[in-house]
C-alpha cells in the first residue's frame, strides 16, 4: 500500500502532462494553381489516365532497363546515403519522443569521509562510509503546455523530410537510369551514322580523285571533298566520345559496372508503358511528389515551432525524485530501517527574459509564413513541370513525324545531287550542301526519337513516379 502511495505523485504528474497544446491548428494551404491541367494545342494529344502511376517495375517494359534499375536501387551511393539519413532521422525522432516519459535509472554509490582527530567531536580519527542503492528519476518536465510535444512533432516532421529526400533520390535513380540508357542507345546510333557518313565520304573522295586524274573533275572538287572527309572524321570522333561519356554516366547511376549485354545497341522505339498525366485535380495529384511532401512536412514543423515558442511564456514544472536504501555498512544496505525517498518538484515562471520569448515567437511566426510560401511555390513549380512535360509528350509524335519527312527529303536530295554531279549537271558544291543537310537531318531524327522515348519517362518523374516507398509504422499511426 505504501509503495502505491509513493507512486501516486508520479502518476498524477503524467496524467497532467500534455493537457494543452498551444500550436495553431494545421490547415493545408490552398494550392495556388489552376483546377485542371493545361489544355491547348501543345497538350491536346496528351492522353489522360483514369488511374494513378504504376510501380516502376510495371511502368518500364524493357527487361534490360529493369535489371539496371534494380542494380541502381541496390548500389547507387546517393540513394544509400539518403537511406542512412532516414535511419538517423528516425532514431532522433525516437530520442525526442522519449522526453515525453520520465527517465528512471538505478544508481548505486558509496561515499567515504575521513575526519581527523583534531576536528573530530570524539577526539579520534573517524572514517565513515555511506552506501546507497536508489531508483532515481531525473528531472522530468511536465508538458502542461505542449512544449515538449511540439518539439517532438518537429523531430517527426524532420524525419518525414528525410524520408521524402529518400523518395526523391529513388525517383532520380529510377528515371535517370532509364534516360541515361536511352541516351547511350542514341549515342551509339549517332556513332553508327557518323561511321557510315565517313565511309561514304571516303568513297566520294576516291571517286573524285580518279575523276581528277582523267580530267573529269577539278582541283576545287578534290579540295572540297577533302573537307567533307575531315568533317566526317571529326563527327565520328565526337560520336565515339559521346558513347564513352554516356556509358560513364550510366555506370555512375547504376553504381557498378554495366554488363555489356544490358547495354542498348541502338535507340529503341520505347521502353515504357503508355502513360500520361493522371486524371483528377492537379493539387491532389501532385501530393504524390516527394518534394511536395517535404515542403508540407517543413510547414508542419514550423507550425509546431509556434506552439513550442508560445509555451515558453508559461511556467515549467520539473519533478525529481528517488526511492531506495542507504546504510553506513554495506552488509546492512537492505536491512530494515534503511529505506528512504526524496521528492523535489520545482516550478519556474518567466518574469523578465529581455524580450527573448517575444522575439522567438515572432521568429516562429515568420518562419511559418515562409514555409507557407515555400510550400505554395513548390506546388506551382511542380504544376509547371507537369505542364511542360505534357507539352513535350503532346508534340513529340508530331515532331518525330515531321523530322522523319525532313530526313527522307534530304536523303533523296543528296542522292539526286550525287547523280547529277556524276552526269556533269551539278558542281560538287551542290553535292556538299546536300550531304551536310542530309547528315544534320539524320542527326535530328535520332534526337527526335530520343526525345519521344524520354518524354514518357520525364512525365512519369514529374508526376512523382518511381518514388514509392513502404511507410514506417510511426507514419501509419499518425
Amino acid at each position: 500500500m505504501r509503495k502505491a502511495l509513493c507512486l501516486l505523485p508520479l502518476a498524477a504528474a503524467m496524467m497532467l502532462a500534455g493537457c494543452v497544446n498551444l500550436a495553431p491548428d494545421y490547415e493545408r494551404p490552398e494550392a495556388p494553381i489552376a483546377a485542371a491541367w493545361p489544355q491547348d494545342e501543345a497538350t491536346k494529344n496528351a492522353h489522360v489516365l483514369a488511374e494513378g502511376l504504376a510501380e516502376w517495375a510495371d511502368f518500364f517494359t524493357d527487361e534490360r532497363v529493369k535489371k539496371l534499375i534494380a542494380m541502381g536501387l541496390e548500389n547507387n551511393r546517393d540513394l544509400r546515403a539518403a537511406m542512412h539519413n532516414v535511419e538517423s532521422a528516425r532514431a532522433l525522432y525516437r530520442v525526442s519522443r522519449g522526453q515525453l516519459l520520465p527517465s528512471v535509472a538505478a544508481v548505486a554509490s558509496e561515499s567515504a569521509q575521513r575526519t581527523p582527530r583534531r576536528v573530530s567531536a570524539s577526539g579520534r580519527t573517524v572514517v565513515s562510509h555511506v552506501y546507497s542503492a536508489n531508483a532515481a528519476m531525473a528531472s522530468y518536465e511536465l508538458d502542461l503546455f505542449g512544449r515538449i510535444r511540439n518539439l517532438n512533432e518537429q523531430a517527426l516532421q524532420q524525419y518525414f523530410v528525410t524520408e521524402a529526400a529518400q523518395r526523391t533520390a529513388q525517383m532520380t535513380v529510377v528515371t535517370e537510369i532509364a534516360q541515361a540508357w536511352l541516351a547511350l542507345g542514341a549515342s551509339k546510333q549517332q556513332l553508327k551514322l557518323a561511321e557510315e557518313t565517313y565511309r561514304s565520304q571516303l568513297e566520294s573522295k576516291n571517286l573524285i580523285e580518279r575523276s581528277y586524274q582523267v580530267g573529269a573533275a577539278s582541283l576545287m572538287d578534290v579540295e572540297q571533298v577533302l573537307t567533307t572527309v575531315a568533317s566526317a572524321k571529326v563527327a565520328q570522333t565526337g560520336a565515339l566520345r559521346a558513347v564513352s561519356q554516356s556509358r560513364n554516366a550510366l555506370t555512375l547511376l547504376v553504381g557498378a559496372a554495366v554488363p555489356p549485354e544490358l547495354e542498348p545497341e541502338t535507340l529503341p522505339d520505347g521502353i515504357t508503358a503508355r502513360l500520361s498525366a493522371a486524371s483528377g485535380v492537379p493539387s491532389e495529384v501532385l501530393l504524390a511528389r516527394p518534394d511536395i511532401a517535404a515542403a508540407e512536412a517543413r510547414l508542419k514543423s514550423a507550425n509546431a515551432n509556434i506552439g513550442a515558442a508560445r509555451a515558453n511564456f508559461f511556467p515549467r514544472i520539473a519533478l525529481t525524485g528517488s526511492l531506495g536504501y542507504s546504510s553506513p555498512e554495506f552488509k546492512d544496505l537492505f536491512a530494515a530501517g534503511t529505506r528512504g525517498w526524496s521528492w523535489a518538484p520545482s516550478i519556474s515562471l518567466p518574469i523578465f527574459t529581455g524580450g527573448q520569448n517575444v522575439a522567438n515567437l515572432e521568429a516562429a511566426h515568420a518562419s511559418q509564413k515562409a514555409a507557407v510560401a515555400n510550400y505554395e511555390g513548390a506546388i506551382q513549380k511542380a504544376f509547371r513541370e507537369v505542364a511542360d512535360a505534357l507539352a513535350v509528350e503532346g508534340t513529340a509524335s508530331d515532331e518525330l513525324k515531321a523530322v522523319e519527312e525532313l530526313a527522307a527529303a534530304t536523303k533523296s536530295s543528296y542522292d539526286l545531287s550525287m547523280e547529277r554531279y556524276k552526269s556533269g549537271a551539278d558542281s560538287f558544291l551542290d553535292v556538299l550542301v546536300s550531304q551536310r543537310a542530309d547528315f544534320a537531318a539524320q542527326q535530328s531524327l535520332i534526337n527526335a526519337r530520343l526525345n519521344r522515348a524520354a518524354s514518357a519517362v520525364t512525365l512519369y518523374k514529374v508526376m512523382g513516379g518511381g518514388s514509392q516507398l513502404p511507410r514506417p509504422e510511426e507514419e501509419k499511426s499518425k
